[in-house]
């Protein structure tokens, strides 16, 4: 055996009986759940964010209690603490269901750029106004460059939590078909004809006579979007404290009776 091949050997046999030192301990005892957390945080800030729905605004496309992802990809990334993205697989579109942030205190909500000193909460609405776009509300119906958005009755009634008995129909922004909610007793809020400006859009609710949105406080920038939602992962009608989720006795309830289990892998239209 050459001596070199002797040291080497020597060398290995050192290294194999060598004291671990603490932080490697440490290391092989919590590393690959910190490359789990960080993997997850990274996804959660780049790529996809969850999103619970807190209100009524949406009904009766999101339900309150519905959990969704939101794809942070499509309109490009968000650069943390700057107003720049990366570049978009595509902008965002008339009919597109949005999470943004908005600022919010006491007094009313307000465009989270033009009040930057208030504290930041998330909405859900959707885009019906593009920038450059002429927006108008009369009667309840939306027109959208002097064009009124063609909605058609299903003939269907839904009740909501307050006991209100709100009529389905079907809105057609262009081509993107959905659901909105009317209520026939209420007159709504017209908003005279008005042009959004360059690099802003206007959102409204699908529960069009109980929704807080573009109507009431502005338009919202790109920079404020965290992107489109596309799926729901959860639904349930439960809206308790987390504690008590561990109570065993109210487990049977919350599969059997306040689950929402066909809502689970809908997307989002």
């Amino acid at each position: 055996m050459s001596e070199s091949r002797t040291a080497r050997q020597e060398a290995g046999d050192a290294s194999a009986t060598a004291p671990v030192t603490p932080l490697r301990k440490l290391w092989d005892q919590f590393g690959t759940l910190a490359v789990a957390i960080a993997l997850a945080l990274s996804i959660r800030a780049f790529v996809i964010e969850p999103y619970r729905i807190p209100s009524g605004s949406m009904l009766p496309t999101l339900l309150i209690g519905d959990h969704l992802f939101v794809n942070k990809f499509i309109y490009g990334i968000k650069i943390p603490f700057t107003d720049w993205r990366t570049p978009g697989l595509r902008a965002p579109q008339r009919g597109d269901v949005v999470v943004f942030t908005i600022g919010k205190d006491g007094r009313g909500i307000h465009p989270a750029d033009q009040r930057p000193d208030l504290p930041h909460d998330q909405f859900v609405k959707r885009l019906v106004g593009l920038p450059g776009d002429t927006i108008e509300v009369r009667s309840g119906n939306l027109y959208v460059n002097g064009k009124p958005m063609a909605t058609k009755d299903t003939g269907v009634d839904f009740r909501d939590d307050a006991g209100r008995m709100l009529r389905i129909a079907n809105e057609d922004l262009e081509g993107r078909v959905h659901t909105i909610l009317d209520d026939e007793r209420s007159p709504g809020h017209d908003v005279a004809p008005t042009q959004i400006e360059a690099g802003r859009y206007f959102m409204m609710g699908d529960n069009r006579d109980y929704s807080n949105d573009s109507r009431f406080w502005g338009t919202v920038r790109l920079p404020e979007m965290k992107g489109p939602a596309f799926l729901l992962y959860w639904s349930w009608d439960w809206d308790g404290p987390w504690a008590q989720l561990l109570n065993p006795l109210h487990w049977w309830d919350l599969m059997t009776k306040r689950m929402r289990w066909d809502r689970i892998g809908d997307s989002i239209q």
